[in-house]
C-alpha cells in the first residue's frame, strides 16, 4: 500500500510529487519507465525553458535537474526502468522491472503523468515506399542531441509543431541543409518565437498550406514531392514540386499517452485525447488525477509544472480526506474555442481555465457566459492554436452557475 503513486517521472510527475510532499504526504512513489528522471527534457538541449517558473532561461536538462535535485533532497522514492502495465479503477497498479519482476501496488491516490508521444508515419497517407531516412522529429532530436548521430544532410520537415521548428534549427546548426518546412494548415502549430528564432533567423522557408504527397527512393530516401493544398486540404496537382533530399522529419502532432488511463476506464476527451478533469485535475475516477501532456499537449513546460502542482496538492488533500462542498458546473465551447481544461468545475473557488482556439483569429472578444449572464469578457489582438490561452474565474462568478459557455467573436 502506498499513499500516492505517480506514473511518470518527467517534469509533471516530479512537480506533482514535490507538491504532494509540501502538502504533508510522505509515502510517495514515482514510477518511471526510462533509466533517468526528466522525461523528454533530457534530449531538449536548447534553451528557453523556465522563464515563467524560474525567471531564467534554462536548457531542458537544466530545468529537469532543478526538479530531480528537489525530489532527491526530499527523499521521494523512485523506481526507474519500471514499466506500468495496468491500472485498475480501484487504484491497483501492475508494473514490472528487472529487479522486482511483475509486482502490484495498491495506492490511495494516483497521479497520471505519462506525457505524450508523436504521431507515427504510418498514420500519414503518403504515396511511395518507406525507405530509410524518414524519422519523427523527436527521434531525430534524440539521435542528434543524445547519440551524436546526424540523420541526414538534406532535409525536408513535414509539420510546423515546436519540435519540428526546433529541429529545423538544430539540423542547420549541425551542417545539414533544411530545404523547407511544410505545414498542411494555413497557420503554424508552433510558438511565434520558434518560427522567428528557428526558421526566419536561418532563412528556412515555411510553406503553409503545403504537404508531402509522394516519397521517392527504395533503400534510402532520394526526394519528396510536395504540393499546395486547397481549403479542403486536398493537394492541388499543378502545384507539385520535387525536392531532392535524404531525410524527411515528421512533426505532425503529439498524442497524450493514455493507454493506462483507458485501462482504468478513465473518461477521455475526444478532442484532447486526454482525461476529462475538474479544476483539481481529478479524473472521472475518484482519487485518480492527471496532469501535463498526458492531459493535454502544452506549449511550455513551465505550464506543465504549474498544472502538476495543482494535481499534487489535490491528491494530498484527497489522501488526507479534506473535502469541500461539491457542485457540478460543466464547461462548453463554441468550436472556435476547441476545448477547455478543466472541462467541469466541482468546487466554488477561483478557477483558471486554460483553452486553445481552432484557428488564427485577430481582434477577438472572448466571452464566458452562464445562461444569459456574461460573467467575463476580454479582448485580444490575436489568438492562435499554437499558444495556450487562459481566463481566471472568481468564486463569486460561479455562485449560481450550472453551465459555462466559452465563445470567441471576431470583432
Amino acid at each position: 500500500m502506498k499513499d500516492l503513486v505517480i506514473i511518470g517521472g518527467g517534469p509533471a510527475g516530479m512537480s506533482a510529487a514535490i507538491a504532494a510532499y509540501e502538502n504533508g504526504i510522505r509515502d510517495i512513489l514515482i514510477l518511471e519507465r526510462d533509466e533517468h528522471l526528466g522525461g523528454i527534457l533530457q534530449q531538449c538541449i536548447h534553451n528557453g525553458f523556465g522563464l515563467h517558473k524560474f525567471g531564467e532561461e534554462l536548457t531542458g536538462p537544466e530545468y529537469a535537474w532543478k526538479y530531480e535535485k528537489k525530489v532527491r533532497e526530499l527523499g521521494i522514492e523512485c523506481k526507474l526502468n519500471t514499466m506500468v502495465l495496468d491500472l485498475s479503477d480501484d487504484k491497483i497498479i501492475t508494473a514490472t522491472n528487472s529487479e522486482d519482476g511483475i509486482f502490484q501496488i495498491q495506492a490511495k491516490a494516483v497521479v497520471l503523468a505519462m506525457g505524450c508521444r508523436e504521431r507515427a508515419k504510418g498514420a500519414l497517407n503518403i504515396a511511395g515506399s518507406r525507405p530509410a531516412g524518414i524519422y519523427s522529429a523527436g527521434t531525430a532530436q534524440k539521435f542528434v542531441n543524445m547519440k551524436g548521430y546526424l540523420p541526414g544532410k538534406n532535409v525536408v520537415i513535414l509539420g510546423s509543431g515546436d519540435i519540428g521548428l526546433i529541429m529545423a534549427r538544430r539540423m542547420t546548426l549541425e551542417g545539414a541543409k533544411v530545404h523547407a518546412v511544410c505545414e498542411l494548415m494555413p497557420y503554424s502549430g508552433g510558438l511565434a518565437r520558434n518560427i522567428e528564432q528557428c526558421l526566419n533567423d536561418f532563412e528556412i522557408p515555411l510553406k503553409l498550406s503545403h504537404t508531402v504527397v509522394e516519397i521517392h527512393g527504395k533503400d534510402r530516401l532520394e526526394g519528396v514531392t510536395i504540393a499546395q493544398v486547397d481549403e479542403k486540404r486536398k493537394p492541388i496537382a499543378e502545384t507539385r514540386e520535387y525536392i531532392p533530399c535524404d531525410t524527411l522529419l515528421l512533426s505532425v502532432g503529439l498524442i497524450p499517452e493514455n493507454e493506462i488511463s483507458k485501462a482504468a476506464n478513465v473518461d477521455i476527451s475526444t478532442i484532447t485525447n486526454g482525461a476529462i478533469v475538474d479544476q483539481d485535475r481529478q479524473t472521472s475516477i475518484e482519487g485518480v488525477f492527471a496532469c501535463g501532456n498526458v492531459l493535454h499537449v502544452h506549449d511550455l513546460v513551465d505550464f506543465v509544472s504549474q498544472e502538476a502542482e495543482i494535481a499534487g496538492k489535490a491528491a494530498a488533500e484527497y489522501i488526507k480526506e479534506i473535502q469541500a462542498e461539491r457542485v457540478l458546473i460543466t464547461l462548453k465551447t463554441d468550436g472556435k474555442i476547441r476545448y477547455t481544461v478543466p472541462q467541469i468545475i466541482t468546487k466554488k473557488q477561483d478557477v483558471t481555465v486554460y483553452f486553445r482556439v481552432s484557428n488564427v483569429y485577430k481582434n477577438v472578444r472572448i466571452t464566458v457566459a452562464s445562461g444569459d449572464t456574461v460573467l467575463l469578457s476580454k479582448k485580444k489582438p490575436k489568438v492562435a492554436p499554437g499558444e495556450m490561452e487562459s481566463i481566471t474565474l472568481k468564486s463569486e462568478q460561479l455562485e449560481n452557475a450550472k453551465k459555462l459557455y466559452f465563445s470567441l467573436e471576431v470583432m
